[in-house]
């Protein structure tokens, strides 16, 4: 595999509940390049109704916390949610812009990302099918600092602020499983953090993989090297090296912009303790279980 030289290559329960590419597309690697992809063109659809089980839509169930709500509250939301599929690089929210929707992504991956003022980026959390963008709406504050934006082809349910606000008022089984989730998004994030301080570039790629892997419905993953070392925070060619000495270690196979993990419980056991710390939280705090 190449390595510097091909540095344009793409890489590739809790308690019981109340109630009970692979194409050649680069991502951009400014905060104002970035901003450009909020213009791309997204697909909306309703929610198809819950009768209509030969729809050829996905369901809004592909999404868990939608999937454990009781039946009464599904069928109120119902009605509510708009399905949208999201291209590569799709920006749902900018730092310091009042979010107008709660999304609940049923494929794919949401990164949540810092911005510094110079441009440059690091990923501070994930989100797949496990949980849910725009924790600010039912948090109180309705904007964040973070950039939300999908990490692949992604499809998302939506739900408008209001409707969002006037659900979360009731203090449901919706309140009760965006709380937790947000604690163990909390979780993630706080580990990202000592993580990226105290451990070194190939642990932080073995439990960037994993969590990743975990969102996924396999064991592949479409991703540039630059994309990769934008999320981690650091520069090319460590980011080349990290990938190679994997490889070399026969954990993965990196070929064409496509990650394939080879030996995952040799990731595991190479990966540090914050894989471990963010997964028993999620176990701990939610009553289901993650993709993978």
């Amino acid at each position: 595999m190449g390595r510097r030289g091909r540095a344009g290559c793409r890489t590739g329960g809790v308690t019981e509940m109340c109630a009970s590419e692979r194409n050649r597309t680069r991502i951009p690697r400014t905060s104002k390049q970035m901003t450009l992809n909020m213009t791309t063109t997204q697909s909306v659809t309703r929610a198809p109704p819950e009768q209509a089980a030969t729809s050829s839509l996905p369901t809004p169930k592909q999404n868990q916390i939608l999937a454990t709500l009781p039946a009464e509250e599904y069928a109120r939301l119902l009605p509510q949610l708009e399905l949208v599929q999201l291209p590569l690089g799709k920006v749902l929210y900018e730092p310091g812009v009042k979010m107008e929707y709660l999304y609940f992504p049923i494929s794919g991956i949401i990164s949540l990302l810092y911005v510094m003022k110079v441009g440059a980026s690091a990923e501070i959390g994930l989100t797949g099918s496990e949980g849910l963008v725009g924790v600010s709406l039912f948090m109180g504050g309705e904007s964040t600092t973070s950039r939300a934006v999908t990490q692949n082809a992604s499809a998302c349910y939506r739900l408008k602020a209001n409707v969002l606000q006037r659900e979360f008022a009731l203090g449901g089984p919706l309140q009760y499983l965006a709380l937790r989730y947000t604690q163990a998004l909390m979780t993630q994030m706080m580990q990202t953090a000592a993580c990226n301080r105290h451990h070194t570039l190939d642990q932080q790629l073995c439990r960037w993989l994993l969590l990743s892997l975990d969102r996924l419905p396999g064991d592949e993953l479409t991703m540039t090297q630059q994309l990769i070392a934008n999320m981690l925070g650091v520069d090319l060619d460590g980011m080349a090296r990290a990938l190679d000495q994997l490889q070399a270690a026969e954990l993965i196979r990196y070929q064409d912009g496509l990650v394939t993990v080879v030996d995952r419980p040799g990731l595991e056991d190479r990966v540090c303790e914050c894989y471990e710390v963010v997964n028993n939280e999620y176990g701990r705090l939610l009553p289901y279980k993650l993709v993978n």
